[in-house]
């Protein structure tokens, strides 16, 4: 049997060898240029009007570049970096996109000396375990049981974001909700922050009104307005099954010969309703949430039992009550036992805020699950303090899962690029170049941060480098600690001025972007199967095709 050949059609479009790896470098370059102004204290705004039309006022990395559209195939592996670095850490989405673009542009001119990319790779590569090494050495273990530290490190990360005016809001909100999340299974901590702590962002007020509920709210209302609204230590019944008759699935009929026969249908189905609600008050419940429908039957029954009913509830809003309440959620009405009812909480109570209803679920005893409410001014405020309060629950759960601090304003990057200079001239041949350009590209973050800020780059630089040059200091200090002062444009003692970064987002910023720049240079051909659009209009079949 003859093997498949591929065929290109005749317009498509094709790069190769160094044309093509040129290109990727550029689209590279491109995309880390856009964001390069969003880095530090100082960072300007990006204005975006995204897909729907709405207008987009944000300084975050990621929020950038994932409502931005490129066809390039090099510059969509780029804006991925900025969505691995936020899901795996949380923070250091800019760094990361910077970083790769700085790595790339350097080895442009490796490219252009013949030196071939697996060399360059490589070299990429043996720095960056060498890079690693050196910032765990550098850093510094954090005292969990100071939460003031802990406090103080999330403060600082934060002092990019908008909400730095109200950092200290932000901070206690996330150290809290984070703290009510947490759970340690036999001495691992796991802390769920995307399930069990929910944003809920209302407009009005002020953004001082926010605070984490320590146990859950949600956007419903008792289903009958005669129900109460506010019950005190309520026992709760959670459901994933309908309080109502259940039609057969496949298609059933029924012939009715006499009138009798249709009542005793009626009867039949109103049994199997009472049935249900027999069974659930048989465990007194003060309130049942459901995620399915309830019966007009069910609610007068229930109702009349001083049951209050909430149904069609989202399964994520019904798996955070189970969390905060200590209840169990039920497939069917016949299985359910007394273990299964939550009696954690110590409040509900459903208020009117604006024009809505909210349902709260509060006072909870041992909640592993809470609503952050968020109140402010209008929608886009309330987007951007999401956004920076997402990160600031990010760096302390990095803190809390891997505890070591290293100094921030880009001290940590000058002190690795330091140690990588040194090392590099133990290198002997073309490799130890590749190598030192990742010592060289670590120099972008300072850079960029006194950029930035507007100071003089060339003399903040070389100061920067002076320090670090020499391991200590006329008065014998270590001057592993010096970075740049993000507000004031100047070199400063990191210890001094309270910026500190957890470990994690530091060494996965570094991995992230030395692998997507040794990716991107390992390509050697960019083959597209669409065609061109005739001139005459109308596209050709654009899908390479097989024999």
């Amino acid at each position: 049997m003859q093997a498949p050949v591929l065929v290109l059609n005749q317009n498509a479009k094709r790069e190769s060898g160094r044309r093509a790896q040129l290109t990727n470098i550029a689209a590279a370059r491109a995309v880390s240029d856009i964001i390069r102004t969003t880095l530090g204290p100082r960072a300007m705004l990006k204005m975006i009007l995204d897909a729907m039309g709405n207008i987009v006022l944000t300084n975050d990395g990621n929020a950038i570049l994932r409502e931005i559209d490129v066809s390039h195939p090099a510059a969509k592996s780029m804006i991925e970096l900025s969505r691995t670095q936020d899901e795996e850490v949380g923070d250091g989405t800019t760094s990361v996109t910077v970083l790769a673009g700085e790595i790339l542009t350097l080895c442009e001119t490796f490219l252009n000396r013949n030196i071939h990319p697996t060399v360059i790779v490589s070299a990429l590569f043996n720095a960056l375990d060498d890079a690693v090494v050196f910032a765990e050495e550098l850093a510094i273990t954090v005292d969990l049981t100071n939460d003031e530290q802990i406090l103080q490190l999330i403060r600082s990360c934060i002092g990019t974001k908008y909400v730095t005016r109200h950092d200290d809001l932000i901070v206690n909100i996330a150290f809290k909700a984070v703290n009510v999340v947490r759970v340690d299974i036999d001495g691992t901590v796991v802390i769920d922050i995307k399930n069990f702590a929910k944003v809920e962002k209302i407009p009005g007020g002020e953004l001082s009104d926010s605070r984490v509920l320590s146990g859950v709210m949600f956007n419903k209302d008792v289903t009958n307005a005669k129900m109460r609204r506010r019950i005190e230590n309520p026992r709760i019944i959670l459901l994933d099954c309908p309080l109502e008759y259940r039609k057969a699935e496949s298609t059933t009929n029924v012939e009715i010969t006499e009138e009798k026969d249709w009542k005793r249908l009626l009867e039949i189905e109103e049994e199997y309703v009472m049935a249900l609600c027999d069974k659930l008050l048989e465990f007194k419940p003060d309130l049942i949430v459901t995620e399915k429908g309830v019966s007009d039957l069910a609610l007068h029954v229930l109702g009349k039992q001083n049951v209050s009913v909430i149904r069609r509830l989202r399964k994520t809003d019904n798996t955070r009550i189970a969390k905060a309440s200590g209840a169990i959620i039920v497939s069917r009405v016949e299985e359910l036992k007394e273990s299964d009812v939550g009696v954690g909480a110590g409040l509900f109570e459903v208020s009117k805020i604006g024009d809505e209803y909210f349902s709260f679920i509060t006072e909870c005893k041992n909640p592993k699950a809470c609503t952050i409410l968020l109140r402010g001014g209008s929608k886009d405020v309330l987007m951007e303090v999401e956004r920076n309060l997402q990160d600031a629950m990010a760096v302390t759960r990095n803190i809390l899962t891997n505890p070591k601090m290293v100094p921030g304003g880009g001290a940590i990057e000058m002190a690795v690029s330091n140690r990588l200079h040194a090392k590099s001239k133990t290198i002997t041949g073309v490799s130890q170049y590749p190598y030192r350009a990742v010592a060289e590209a670590l120099e972008v973050i300072p850079r960029t941060l006194a950029e930035n800020c507007g100071g003089k780059v060339i003399r903040v630089m070389t100061a920067l480098r002076a320090k670090h040059s020499g391991a200590k200091d006329t008065e014998n200090k270590d001057c592993s600690f010096w970075g740049i002062d993000g507000l004031k444009g100047v070199a400063a003692d990191m210890r001094e001025i309270g910026i500190w970064e957890p470990l994690i987002v530091k060494t996965q910023t570094m991995k992230t972007a030395v692998e997507a720049a040794g990716m991107l240079l390992r390509i050697d051909d960019i083959v597209s199967g669409l065609s061109k659009r005739k001139d005459a209009g109308g596209a050709q079949g654009g899908a390479p095709e097989e024999e």
